[in-house]
């Protein structure tokens, strides 16, 4: 039977277009709301429901251009067709960053179940009940419910008669202020792992759906999860409005360029523009380390002869909650001048420490990296630190203090930007991960600790790549060696005085 023949069959029988409808989306959508459907679907739509009908598919994250009609067919025709089509789902959860966007999507789905003759006629009744209110809906009929959710509530435990949530579709659960910040992005993340997600229960299916807001936002994490993790009944589906090769993936809506850059002109600003429409993350003017600069090394070449360890130690002695973190930044420096690399190392220290704990870890850094040879300490020689850097030498460690001579921390790191560019410097493939959101993100994150260790140990490196093979320590010169040499010594004793004590 053809499509056509088919159709004719559904406009005339009721209980054809019940069965047909109630097992395929892709016959519910236009059937029941063509009033949407203004021009014809583009492919990746039926993708979408292709992913829809697949029940293997218990976790579905879409990332779609804005205007896509991405919250039409999964916030709205969804929703729907898993309560009144085959999979009978008995508790819906509708969520969104505030309860205001949450019940528009619950309004929406109240005006269908209202308004649409036809979806009534078939499959109703959907009579309006002491339940309907502008936060939840109530579908006696199929044992059903429908209930808006905001980020932040509380939801564990949550059930409509016996029933935990089956189905949970979460649209924008983030925006632009939320995700400027890790503290904002962690924030949701955790709300979503440890609130939202238990909520359900074994093989209730989750729909995300958002938009590219950052490189690190909740939906990239769960992707990265998923590869991680090997995750089979997952899919992850990105649809910008132009491909890589500058087609337009919905033509019916856009059919030339003329309507393409008519778009483009009513959003107005670019940024907007990458972000949101083509679905890729973009500098702006003001950003020090693009993310296309960072080049990752898999593992450590094999350590040359010449090869030494740095550490850049940016202290903030307080451990209250407002406070800065005390990070520190290591690296291994290989070779010199155009063949000079400087691998970063996994092992950032981020935290906030006391004074002695300060003390400890750096002594612990110094004496771990190159056994028997020590690592030099590079700390930021200013007011109380100056402090530290005596402590340290006290005990053995090769501290050295940093003068930042005035400069602020954008023009320290704006200084030593070339090096990421030019692949002089590498990051670890795992472990750095904090580091280079904080690099990348300058100005915009809240906390920057980690870049100001970061500047401290490469304009520390470029200061000693000049000196010979002496150095001076607490006013006596020695040959490198052999200071290292009595460095590592006193700092594996006092280290362990220290510890005891």
């Amino acid at each position: 039977m053809t499509d056509d023949e088919l159709i004719a069959i559904m406009m005339r029988d009721r209980i054809v277009r019940r069965a047909v409808t109630r097992k395929n989306v892709e016959w519910f959508f236009p059937l029941y709301f063509h009033e949407y459907l203004s021009v014809e679907l583009a492919p990746f739509h039926h993708e979408m429901m292709h992913l829809l009908e697949d029940d293997a598919m218990r976790l579905l994250i879409i990332l779609a251009f804005r205007g896509s009609g991405k919250s039409t067919l999964m916030n709205l025709v969804a929703v729907l067709w898993h309560i009144l089509g085959r999979r009978q789902c008995k508790f819906v959860l509708v969520v969104s960053r505030t309860l205001q966007q949450a019940k528009q999507h619950v309004q929406n789905i109240k005006y269908e179940l209202e308004k649409n003759s036809l979806l009534k006629d078939d499959l109703g009744p959907f009579e309006e009940q002491d339940e309907w209110n502008m936060y939840s809906l109530t579908l006696p009929h199929y044992g059903a419910k429908i209930m808006a959710v905001s980020t932040g509530q509380s939801i564990r435990g949550m059930r409509y008669l016996q029933h935990r949530p089956d189905l949970i579709v979460c649209d924008d659960l983030e925006d632009h202020e939320s995700v400027r910040t890790r503290e904002g992005r962690d924030k949701t993340y955790e709300w979503v792992m440890g609130e939202l997600l238990p909520a359900g229960k074994l093989g209730t299916r989750v729909i995300f759906l958002g938009n590219l807001l950052h490189e690190d936002a909740l939906l990239k994490r769960i992707r990265r999860q998923i590869d991680e993790m090997g995750i089979q009944d997952a899919a992850y589906r990105e649809y910008p409005l132009l491909d890589d090769m500058g087609r337009c993936l919905w033509p019916e809506m856009y059919p030339d360029e003329d309507a393409i850059r008519k778009l483009r002109e009513s959003v107005g600003d670019e940024m907007t523009w990458q972000h949101e429409y083509l679905l890729r993350m973009v500098s702006d003017s003001t950003q020090v380390i693009h993310p296309d600069w960072i080049r990752y090394y898999d593992a450590l070449p094999v350590r040359q002869r010449s090869s030494w360890y740095l550490a850049g130690i940016d202290l903030a002695i307080s451990e209250r909650e407002c406070a800065d973190y005390t990070a520190m930044v290591s690296a291994r420096i290989d070779g010199n001048g155009q063949h000079m690399k400087i691998f970063i190392l996994p092992n950032l220290v981020n935290e906030r420490l006391t004074f002695p704990q300060t003390i400890q870890t750096a002594m612990a850094l110094s004496s771990s990296l190159a056994p028997g040879r020590g690592t030099e300490l590079a700390v930021e020689d200013v007011g109380y630190q100056r402090a530290m850097i005596q402590e340290l030498q006290r005990r053995g460690c090769a501290a050295y203090g940093f003068s930042p001579r005035g400069q602020d921390k954008r023009a320290r790191l704006a200084l030593i930007s070339h090096l990421v560019q030019n692949g002089t410097v590498l990051f670890p493939s795992k472990g750095a991960e904090k580091l280079i959101e904080q690099l990348v993100g300058f100005g915009r994150e809240s906390h920057d600790d980690l870049a100001d260790a970061f500047s401290i140990l490469i304009h520390k490196v470029l200061m000693r790549r000049g000196t010979g093979t002496s150095v001076r320590f607490l006013g006596r010169k020695e040959s490198a060696g052999t200071h290292w040499r009595r460095a590592h010594e006193r700092t594996a004793r006092d280290f362990l005085d220290f510890s005891n004590n």
